[in-house]
């Protein structure tokens, strides 16, 4: 899927690096650097997008995504923000679904950083009382990066970049680096494991309350290992929906779960507290090696 993104009619070159394209209802700004590639949706500063020359595609997104203005779409890495969950409408937040604006771009021989920026408006307000300003500073190179700030006056918020990577089955990728103690979704409840790495065998949906600075996805099909380090993060949620999970997720194909696994970044389990003195930072960089699935394992 993320390759036609590539492959979409452009709009307008903004930069030698960037071009303005749309998918249906969305504009869409396109990367193609000598490094790297990768694709940002205005909707929600939502990273589509990211491949290192000569890599697979590091990010998953599903063939059967909506791009519809004011629909969230699945796969990618979207900003869920100010909650994370089912715990308010919309779902994970407003953030996703409203338009950024692109406020700065820097580009160099190594990388391209875009900076967006989202304001309280009269939509989000009838949603969420609270004047903020959100600003997310996307890297497209060798390795991708991704930084969040909440900015604004005092208020209460979970936070997550719910990311979804692309793999080659996910009945035989292990991630490690989730911490020993999580929260259980679907079975409910708090446990600890002395086991380093998580499997997949159905529908898995955990919160790690007590995370490693970075986790591991082992991926032997592809031949490659994907590093996640986290910043400023009390949690990482690992989620796969499984073949019972997916058949009631209507922009998900009945086995798109085997390609895709969660591993994300996040500030859910407590709520984080934004003052006009004191923003909240959230971050992640993710880098892509090849070959070294086994070694990725020793170091855990």
């Amino acid at each position: 899927m993320s390759d036609s993104l590539f492959s979409l009619p452009i709009e307008q070159q903004l930069t030698p690096y960037l071009t303005l394209r749309k998918k249906g209802e969305l504009p869409i700004i396109v990367v193609n650097h000598p490094k790297a590639r990768g694709a940002i949706a205005l909707q929600g500063a939502h990273l589509l997008a990211w491949q290192p020359n000569g890599e697979e595609p590091v990010i998953w997104l599903s063939e059967k995504s909506l791009f519809k203005a004011g629909e969230p779409i699945r796969g990618g890495i979207p900003i869920c923000w100010p909650w994370f969950g089912k715990v308010n409408t919309p779902p994970h937040g407003f953030a996703r679904n409203e338009e950024w604006r692109l406020t700065a771009h820097d580009e160099s021989d190594h990388c391209v950083w875009l900076t967006f920026s989202l304001k309280d408006n009269e939509n989000t307000r009838k949603i969420w009382p609270h004047s903020f300003c959100l600003i997310a500073r996307i890297k497209i190179g060798t390795c991708c990066e991704i930084e969040l700030e909440s900015h604004g006056d005092d208020y209460s918020i979970t936070a997550a970049l719910h990311s979804y990577f692309n793999i080659g089955d996910i009945n035989q990728v292990k991630v490690c680096g989730l911490g020993n103690h999580y929260f259980d979704k679907i079975a409910g409840g708090t446990y600890d494991t002395s086991d380093k790495k998580l499997t997949f065998n159905g529908t898995v949906d955990r919160i790690y309350t007590q995370p490693e600075a970075f986790s591991v996805i082992q991926d032997p099909v592809l031949g490659r290992s994907i590093e996640i380090h986290h910043r400023n993060a009390n949690d990482v949620v690992a989620w796969n929906p499984g073949a019972e999970g997916t058949s009631g997720i209507n922009d998900m194909a009945n086995d798109g779960y085997k390609k895709m696994v969660c591993v994300e970044t996040a500030s859910v389990s407590k709520p984080i507290e934004v003052e006009n003195d004191k923003f909240h930072y959230l971050s992640a960089t993710i880098r892509c090696h090849r070959n070294l699935v086994e070694n990725s394992s020793d170091s855990k």
